[in-house]
């Protein structure tokens, strides 16, 4: 059975809200599932993502294939670059301690990212609704026409 980790759409028209799911690849997108292991949701600014590390991890080891967005999102969670240094370990190139490290080290930094670039965001939306509407006046200016009738007039040759 060929196993997909995907999004399974809910929500409302236009606004969209979805599940991500373990699923048989020939069920129906929003049919039956195998195992739920979070939640997207994309009208939030950032994205709100909610997701069960440890059950996608154990997914990807057992060989789900996620799907282009749902590989996007793990890769977003820290999930990928997980199991990226737990197949080092395996390997030998490294021993476990140093992996959970250097994967504890790319989460800090990842979310003191996030925290930064949703404080930003906050901000513009602020600046945006406490901004006045610059409104310039419009001068009327009027040429005299006598003048504009001089120069118009075609020369002698």
């Amino acid at each position: 059975m060929a196993v997909k980790i995907r999004l399974q759409r809910h929500g409302s028209k236009k606004r969209p809200f979805y599940f991500i799911v373990i699923a048989d690849a020939r069920s129906p997108r929003d049919g039956k599932f195998i195992q739920k292991i979070g939640t997207y949701n994309p009208l939030t600014v950032p994205a709100t993502i909610i997701l069960d590390r440890q059950k996608a991890l154990e997914w990807l080891h057992k060989g789900a294939q996620p799907t282009d967005t749902v590989r996007r999102i793990l890769s977003f969670k820290g999930v990928l670059f997980l199991k990226h240094l737990l197949r080092g370990v395996k390997l030998g190139l490294f021993d476990e301690a140093t992996a959970m490290v250097k994967f504890q080290s790319w989460h800090d930094e990842h979310e003191r990212n996030s925290k930064r670039r949703s404080d930003d965001h906050k901000k513009n939306q602020h600046a945006k609704k406490t901004a006045a509407p610059v409104v310039q006046k419009v001068e009327d200016v009027k040429a005299p026409l006598a003048e504009s009738t001089e120069n118009s007039e075609p020369s002698e040759a």
